[in-house]
């Protein structure tokens, strides 16, 4: 059987987060420092460590058959290439900043003005949906220093948590799109690896569901049952066992951690007691 070759990103926040859920979904990587490629002990899987933005290419031309790699990225430079799964991490945005001091407060104040970016494609291509029109410097690096330096008027790049912009001197003025890590697929994967990849997704799928979700245990008087039941979602149905003392049920189930403290108060009212809420490190479905 041939390996699967997935890309991930050479360093950096993307580098440590890919490599973490290979990790997750059982997969040993040999890597040594500065390797350019490594496999796996136990699964028919090469590592490729690639710069982020050639990875699109990559991908395009076949000399890998996945990857690991930012939806903001692909959008800029891949944007026929398929991704399917969403990985939940790298998540960020990609957005226009001016200076605090500029009076533009909104895109429309940009029309005819200059932006400096990393991402040509996708600020050319937002603007024209909103019928703007401005002057595109391409900058490769530190976008957020052209406005300091006279080279733009406002700048479009990624924003995590908004400490740089803030650091520059910059505020947010527009939201281009949103973005996360994806697992993205060659056209040109052949039916052999793409069956690995599914194994994978498969895998990936189950962490994913498993960081989601909470396991939840509590006990019930037997005449609050049937409304403590009615509370709780669960995978199919929850699981009912009698406790030592009459009168009295265990209760287990899954949560979805977005819906959580709401259920577990409406639990509580509803007369649940000695509530053990546990965390899932995956759930196979």
């Amino acid at each position: 059987m041939s390996n699967l070759r997935i890309a991930v990103q050479k360093s950096g926040r993307l580098n440590e987060d890919s490599m973490r859920i290979l990790k997750d979904i059982g997969i040993s990587i040999d890597n040594g420092k500065d390797q350019l490629k490594a496999s796996a002990r136990n699964f028919p899987v090469e590592v490729f460590y690639l710069r982020n933005g050639d990875i699109p290419q990559y991908l395009k031309d076949g000399v890998v058959d996945a990857a690991i790699i930012g939806e903001n990225v692909l959008i800029e430079k891949g944007a026929d290439i398929e991704f399917v799964e969403r990985l939940g991490f790298s998540k960020c945005k990609v957005s226009i900043a001016v200076p605090k001091e500029s009076n533009a407060n909104s895109l429309q104040d940009l029309d005819g003005q200059r932006i400096a970016t990393s991402y040509p494609e996708t600020v050319k291509k937002f603007l024209k949906e909103k019928n703007i029109k401005a002057d595109i410097h391409i900058i490769n690096g530190s976008v957020e220093i052209a406005p300091n330096i006279g080279l733009a008027d406002g700048i479009c790049d990624i924003v995590s948590s908004g400490s740089t912009l803030f650091k520059n001197g910059l505020k947010e003025i527009e939201v281009l799109l949103t973005s996360e890590a994806v697992l993205a697929v060659s056209s040109k994967i052949s039916a052999e690896r793409r069956a690995i990849l599914e194994k994978i997704q498969f895998r990936i799928q189950s962490v994913l569901k498993g960081q989601n979700s909470k396991y939840v245990l509590l006990n019930a008087p037997n005449d609050k049952l049937e409304n403590i039941l009615k509370v709780l979602p669960g995978m199919r149905s929850p699981t009912v066992l009698p406790l030592a003392e009459k009168g009295w049920s265990s209760v287990h189930t899954v949560i979805s951690k977005n819906e959580f403290w709401e259920i577990i108060d409406e639990l509580k009212a509803n007369g649940a007691e000695g509530i053990l809420v546990c965390p899932i490190e995956k759930m196979v479905l």
